[in-house]
């Protein structure tokens, strides 16, 4: 008989797990520490720079994910080519996502943070542990907090917070469901 945690290292190697839950957490603490910088704009600008970087990265750790467990292989490659193509936008046109479309923003945002904690739910229901439940129902609310919310004049900076501690929550979970992979 197998463990979750057997299941999931099958999944996802330990260290994969642990670098996303760094991620999440630095993004986080970030986010959380964000009004320190001088103004709301700078504030805005980091927020969506941070947020290429970590999709850019989480699609290209998507995509890794297929060569070491290939179920749910087709998943995988639609979540990581979403990713690492809204990550590239958004690192190549930071003020263009940032000041004209911020309602486009929210709402793929929202979408995405969906798919994302759907993704992540199955993979908890299918042995992948309880860090991977928690952020995908903690993705799914952000999800679709935002999608309902997306028209609503500055959304995007009124979820900062909210992106902050569920960022900084998850990453904490991932880090501590890594190393509990890598000693099982």
């Amino acid at each position: 008989m197998t463990t979750a945690v057997q299941t999931q290292s099958k999944q996802r190697p330990w260290w994969l797990t642990l670098i996303t839950g760094i991620m999440a957490l630095i993004v986080g603490g970030i986010l959380l520490w964000a009004p320190l910088l001088r103004t709301k704009a700078d504030v805005y600008l980091v927020l969506v720079q941070i947020l290429g970087i970590y999709w850019l990265v989480e699609g290209i750790f998507e995509i890794i994910a297929i060569f070491v467990d290939r179920t749910m292989w087709g998943w995988k490659l639609f979540l990581g080519i979403i990713s690492i193509a809204a990550g590239t936008y958004i690192l190549s046109y930071p003020v263009v996502s940032a000041i004209a479309l911020p309602k486009i923003f929210a709402l793929v945002l929202g979408i995405w943070g969906l798919m994302y904690g759907v993704s992540l739910l199955i993979m908890a229901f299918s042995g992948g542990g309880w860090g991977a439940g928690i952020l995908g129902v903690l993705g799914i609310i952000f999800g679709i907090a935002l999608m309902v919310n997306y028209y609503k004049v500055g959304v995007g900076l009124s979820m900062v917070w909210t992106a902050a501690v569920f960022g900084v929550i998850g990453g904490i979970g991932l880090i501590f469901q890594a190393f509990r992979q890598r000693s099982a």
